[in-house]
């Protein structure tokens, strides 16, 4: 039995951090990852996907660029290879930088191999037993793959980066955020792309208005949604993927070249065996945890996507600052009180903080709504990239923002300026009487709280 202080199983990005800093306290640490170092982020979330989605951006750009006033002879033509080429060795970097910080630090190793629980504080690896008084799980989670698409070929959000040729026809599974940013950038890069989902609207966490303008302009960009589609088989023959549905109580048929699976995602819990432990987790495999993710067993933690408290980079990240400030400083940041923020990266993106106006309505806030279209906001005018609008909802009572929505150009970025001022649970006056910066697109995130409306 070898014994470490600490056992981090996973290194994705509530992993990786938390190793570092438990290093510096003098702590001895095991790191131990089964696939490959950085997790999800780094290689096949984050990290490739916003850099397929640069690769978009600049199909999109030449093919508006006559509106524009620049004229381009030659059409453009996406080299699937080169762009994979180009974010294999951008998350090669990554994971190269990650190993090296292990390499690096004092008093840690690193072990390539898959760890299993024996015991609450004992874990085998690669047929080795290791001890340690605290253990941090940090294994993340992997698509969702329903036993009726497992008799053709489906790609996940993993196997369709490694894709060299264009699908001529790609059938998306799954309209919330990993369907939507897939199925753009396929119809940018001059593949055919369906997305069929059940409900009966795109991403059903947000408004109607949200999703709706999404929708619209990514129908522009030449995606076909199919909506409310049920009873939904596939089958295969001669490398063609036939899927069928029904809608309107009739059945349907789609023919394409591939399948993508964006339904959901399964933590990766089950590859532990928890039952040889007393730590506990749900019906759907999320691993139970408390405010400072810390599971049933004292000095056993779960971060990131297993603990179900947050599907996101950021979330994760946050867990492992949470984490290490119960374990050496003052406790003062727990799950509970962050609030929640995610984007979706589509083209113009989504930026989202705090409540949406569905939400807030349901809590019983009296709301006060102040919105402002993109197409009335001269900078997104003058940029080409007129889609979408900003959002701020107030509560009528407090003056406290309960949250905001920016689908527009920037608003992945501009949507922090927001969150601070919630974070710092000051009154939305503190925006509307700020100076800001002209021209921008957030300079009329002021304007439109100058006369919020009832909603």
């Amino acid at each position: 039995m070898k014994k470490f202080d600490a056992i981090v199983i996973g290194t994705g990005q509530a992993g990786t951090p938390l190793v570092k800093k438990l290093s510096e306290q003098g702590k001895t640490v095991l790191i131990v990852e089964k696939g490959t170092v950085g997790g999800t982020c780094v290689n096949s979330g984050c990290t490739p996907t916003k850099t397929y989605l640069a690769s978009a951006r600049r199909m999109w750009d030449i093919a508006n660029a006559q509106n524009l006033g620049v004229d381009i002879s030659a059409s453009a033509q996406a080299n699937l290879k080169k762009i994979k080429t180009r974010k294999d060795d951008i998350v090669k970097a990554s994971v190269k930088n990650i190993r090296e910080s292990f390499e690096h630090a004092k008093n840690v190793t690193f072990l390539a191999g898959e760890a299993k629980f024996v015991s609450n504080f004992e874990v085998e690896i690669n047929e080795e037993l290791f001890s340690a008084e605290h253990i941090f799980i940090n294994v993340g989670a992997r698509a969702t793959v329903p036993k009726q698409f497992q008799n053709v070929d489906f790609l996940t959000n993993e196997s369709i980066l490694d894709l060299t040729e264009l699908p001529s026809h790609l059938i998306i599974i799954g309209a919330s955020y990993i369907g939507l940013e897939f199925g753009q950038m396929f119809a940018r890069f001059g593949s055919k792309v369906t997305i069929i989902e059940k409900s009966a609207q795109i991403i059903s966490r947000e408004d109607k208005e949200t999703s709706d303008a999404i929708r619209e302009f990514m129908e522009a960009d030449g995606v076909k949604f199919v909506m409310e589609a049920q009873h939904i088989e596939t089958s295969q023959q001669s490398g063609v993927i036939e899927v069928i549905y029904e809608s309107d109580a009739k059945k349907h048929k789609i023919h394409g070249s591939h399948l993508l699976l964006a339904i959901g995602r399964t933590p990766n819990s089950d590859t532990l065996n928890l039952l040889a432990t007393e730590i506990k987790s749900n019906e759907k495999g999320y691993i139970d945890v408390d405010d400072f993710c810390q599971t049933i067993v004292p000095n056993i933690f779960a971060m990131g996507d297993c603990n179900g408290k947050g599907a996101f980079t950021h979330t994760a990240y946050n867990d492992h600052q949470i984490v290490f400030e119960y374990l050496f400083e003052k406790k003062s940041r727990k799950i509970s009180d962050r609030i929640m923020t995610y984007g979706l990266f589509t083209d113009p993106p989504l930026g989202r903080a705090g409540l949406t106006k569905k939400q807030a309505v349901e809590q019983g806030f009296s709301v006060l709504e102040g919105k402002r279209l993109m197409s009335e906001v001269s900078r997104a005018v003058e940029k080409g990239e007129a889609n979408g609008f900003m959002q701020v909802l107030i509560d009528e009572k407090t003056d406290k923002i309960l949250g905001a929505a920016v689908l527009g150009v920037g608003g992945d970025e501009i949507i922090t300026s927001i969150l601070n001022v919630m974070a710092a649970d000051m009154p939305y006056t503190l925006i509307r009487d700020t100076m800001v910066l002209h021209p921008t697109v957030s300079e009329l995130i002021p304007t439109l709280l100058e006369t919020p409306k009832k909603v």
